[in-house]
Order: structure tokens, then C-alpha cells, then sequence
């Protein structure tokens, strides 16, 4: 049980995040926005995002376990989650898509290095992290889509 107590910390940790995220929703300035024919529905980001801050959250705390305690490949995966959770306030509390532009393009290399990082230390951790970064692959081109046609 004791070895359950840290994937609370990282699960508290992402869900943070998402919880800081969630102040920021999409609302009629959004609406309003040019979209890219590829361009989701509303209702799928809660549970993509929810599964995948539930993978990022696993996948750091078998590094953590793996590695003993704090490392860069940690560290890294911290910064990136902090950019995760500027986004939203960026994007849809600022209503600054280039900035959030910049902020997603940074988090996408970062998450890219994390993964790596992760491969090398857990391959199942680093598996888990493959979703997240197609999804903010995907999020990047959107949001350059976005800031593009409006």
C-alpha cells in the first residue's frame, strides 16, 4: 500500500492541472472563432483529457519508482505540466492564440523529450506517455489552425 501513496501524489498533481484548465472553457469568443474542418467536438476534450492526464500521472510515478525519488526525466515532465496548465489560460482566458502557440510548441518538445526519457527508464512509462503527445501534436496543429484563420 505504502507504494500507492506517490501515484496519489502524481494523480493530485495532474488533476490540479486539469482543475486549472477547467476555469478556462471554451465560450462564445471560442465559438466564434474560424475553425479548421478537422476541429473536434467540445465534448470530446474532457475525456481525452481526462484519460490522458490519468496515463501522464502512471507513467511518472513508475519513472519516481523506478529511478528512486526526483531526476531530470521528472523534473522535465513537471515543466511540461506546468505549460500544460498555462495553456488553458492562455488560449481561452487571454484569448492569445499565438502565445498559446508558442507555449503548446514548447510542451510539445518537451513531452517529446519526457517520452524519450521515460523510454529509457521504464518502457511501459514511456508507452503511456505516447498518447499525450499525439494528442498535443494534434492540439498544436489546431491551435496553429486557429491562429492561422483568425
Amino acid at each position: 500500500m505504502h507504494q500507492y501513496k506517490s501515484l496519489i501524489l502524481f494523480l493530485v498533481l495532474t488533476s490540479a492541472v486539469a482543475l486549472v484548465g477547467s476555469q478556462f472553457l471554451p465560450g462564445a469568443w471560442y465559438a466564434a472563432l474560424h475553425k479548421p474542418l478537422f476541429n473536434p467536438p467540445n465534448w470530446i476534450f474532457a475525456p481525452v483529457w481526462s484519460a490522458l492526464y490519468v496515463m501522464m500521472a502512471v507513467a511518472a510515478w513508475r519513472v519516481w519508482r523506478r529511478v528512486g525519488g526526483i531526476d531530470s526525466a521528472i523534473v522535465l515532465w513537471v515543466v511540461q505540466l506546468v505549460l500544460n496548465g498555462l495553456w488553458s489560460w492562455i488560449f481561452f482566458g487571454l484569448h492569445r492564440t499565438g502565445l498559446a502557440l508558442i507555449d503548446i510548441g514548447v510542451m510539445l518538445v518537451l513531452i517529446a523529450i519526457v517520452t524519450v526519457a521515460f523510454m529509457r527508464r521504464d518502457r511501459l512509462a514511456g508507452y503511456l506517455m505516447w498518447p499525450y503527445l499525439a494528442w498535443v501534436a494534434f492540439a498544436s496543429v489546431l491551435n496553429l489552425s486557429l491562429w492561422w484563420l483568425n
